[in-house]
């Protein structure tokens, strides 16, 4: 398994001067928004400035994401931001399969079109309303989906929930999406963006929460959260050590033409366990790339 990013960071595309510096604030990917964080009268200058920015093949592990506006303005916007720097899309307010088919379909044209090869650019489906988590196992199922993104305030306003400080009201669905991300065989979930940047004691206890359940990552909205972000998500050296000896007993079992086989300390490895440690791999290859 590749390298998986832990931190997603969204700048506003309209803004030349934080495009130009997104690689540099330590976020393993960054991403160009050219939805809810730009107004109205900065559309057309976020779409100008994102192609711009996505116009060069990147340059070190850091990826670039755009996210969106959702239906045909989002078709719009990706026709022309499309280029050879840009990784994957967040897709905002998806309700239903046919919203990732419609931007597999257009990306496969552009991608044709770029001599790129098909299937390259990856996509972020962004959970937000009912119809997305009614929808929950097709959209992670569909065409590019690379991992699944919440964006909570969106949701939390069309399920009428009034999340505490402890979150509780949010864990149905936090677990939900885990659960069907692991089914269809997904990377890990990305948590939703918290608007807390000055008291990072309160992020770290949240995003804490996320990890223990089964989320790999968080997206950010400013370079402050960043490192609280790392370290919650970071594996140890003694994690990805236990992961290597797992996967080279369970290598060793399938070479033998044995189905399956003990750890360590004596408990079934089973694919569950496997797959969980090619994570552990991936995230510290991460971290290593970062560094």
């Amino acid at each position: 398994m590749t390298a998986v990013a832990l931190s997603y960071l969204y700048f506003p595309g309209d803004s030349e001067a934080m495009l130009q510096r997104a690689e540099t604030r330590g976020a393993d990917a960054v991403i160009a928004d050219l939805e809810d964080g730009v107004a109205a009268a900065g559309k057309s200058r976020a779409r100008d400035q994102a192609r711009e920015w996505l116009s060069v093949t990147t340059i070190g592990p850091t990826e670039r994401w755009t996210r969106v506006n959702s239906g045909d303005q989002g078709l719009g916007d990706l026709a022309h931001v499309f280029g050879p720097g840009l990784h994957g899309v967040c897709l905002p307010k998806v309700s239903s399969l046919d919203d990732v088919v419609r931007v597999d379909r257009l990306l496969v044209d552009l991608e044709n079109s770029a001599g790129r090869t098909t299937g390259d650019v990856r996509i972020m489906p962004i959970i937000e309303s009912a119809d997305a988590v009614a929808n929950l196992s097709e959209i992670a199922g569909g065409p590019r989906v690379h991992r699944l993104q919440i964006g909570e305030l969106d949701l939390a306003a069309d399920l009428g929930l009034e999340p505490g400080p402890d979150e509780l009201e949010l864990l149905p669905v936090r677990s939900a999406v885990v659960a069907v991300s692991a089914a269809r065989h997904l990377v890990p979930p990305v948590g939703a963006v918290s608007a807390e940047v000055r008291d990072l004691s309160v992020l770290q206890s949240s995003t804490l929460r996320l990890r223990r359940l089964g989320f790999y990552g968080r997206a950010a909205i400013h370079p402050a959260q960043i490192p609280t972000i790392h370290r919650v998500f970071e594996v140890t050296a003694d994690e990805v050590a236990a992961a290597r000896r797992l996967l080279a007993s369970f290598d060793a079992a399938s070479s033998d033409g044995n189905g399956a086989t003990l750890d360590e300390n004596g408990r079934m490895i089973d694919e569950a366990v496997v797959r969980r440690s090619r994570m552990i791999i991936a995230r510290e290859q991460t971290q290593e790339a970062r560094r």
